[in-house]
């Protein structure tokens, strides 16, 4: 019994591990891949992207499939020995670009998403390195997305590295011609102005400012949104991504 019971685990082990497409290995294949996937997915959902454990679980089932399939063809049909088991996965590494592109959010002055499309990437890639059998590789690569992904982001945050754009928008009362005072106080809070645009409502006597600017990724800009509405008397004060003009 103990014998007969050893043998069927060693069958298992050996349909998993071989060369050849077989039913276990492929849903053995399947399941890790789905799983890898669903570990960088969380960590993708945590940071708030569209792109979640779903969407990267079936990006990795996906390409694992693609990588079973391009194997499981010539070793099935008779004359297509030495065809090339790498022809339909090769096409996985093109088609995965649509999808990165779509994670990718374009706006005035910036690109979100790049992140996130990169990851998209990888995790294919992975799951063809599960569909192939590179178990380990693939289990190694996963961990690394997270410690790029985790630990990385921690040390950025921590040396203030990277910019992004933003726009502060203001209505102040009066006709404004100088702007001077509103780029002291960035300059003294570390924000540089890169452009800005005005708008003057000479019948309700208001003043409309757009000041495009950038800022360290991780700085708080509350402060200086207060600082910005004591300059002058401000009817409306707003703090976005995105100018719409």
């Amino acid at each position: 019994m103990t014998c007969s019971l050893f043998d069927f685990f060693k069958s298992i082990v050996d349909d998993i591990n071989s060369l050849e497409v077989n039913m276990t290995g492929s849903i053995f294949r399947l399941v890790l891949s789905m799983v890898l996937g669903m570990i960088v997915g969380a960590e993708r959902k945590r940071k708030g992207q569209v792109a979640g454990i779903r969407t990267f679980a079936l990006i990795s089932m996906g390409a694992c499939l693609a990588m079973l399939l391009s194997i499981y063809v010539p070793q099935v049909y008779l004359g297509l020995k030495n065809g090339d088991p790498g022809r339909i996965a090769a096409q996985v590494i093109t088609g995965i670009g649509f999808i990165g592109g779509g994670a990718m959010i374009h706006m005035k002055g910036s690109v979100r998403g790049l992140t996130t499309a990169a990851g998209i990437w990888m995790t294919a890639i992975i799951g063809m390195a599960v569909g192939i059998g590179m178990y380990l590789c693939s289990i190694c690569a996963t961990l690394l997305i997270m410690v790029t992904l985790v630990s990385f982001e921690h040390y950025e945050k921590k040396r203030k590295m990277g910019q992004e754009s933003k726009v502060i928008s203001l209505t102040v009362e009066g006709i404004l011609t100088d702007i001077e005072a509103y780029k002291e106080v960035l300059e003294e809070s570390g924000v540089h102005l890169s452009t800005f645009f005005v708008e003057y409502d000479f019948e309700h006597n208001l003043t409309e400012l757009n000041f495009m600017v950038l800022a360290h990724v991780y700085t708080d800009l509350m402060p200086v949104l207060s600082k910005i509405s004591g300059v002058r008397p401000t009817r409306k004060l707003t703090l976005s991504s995105q100018l719409d003009i």
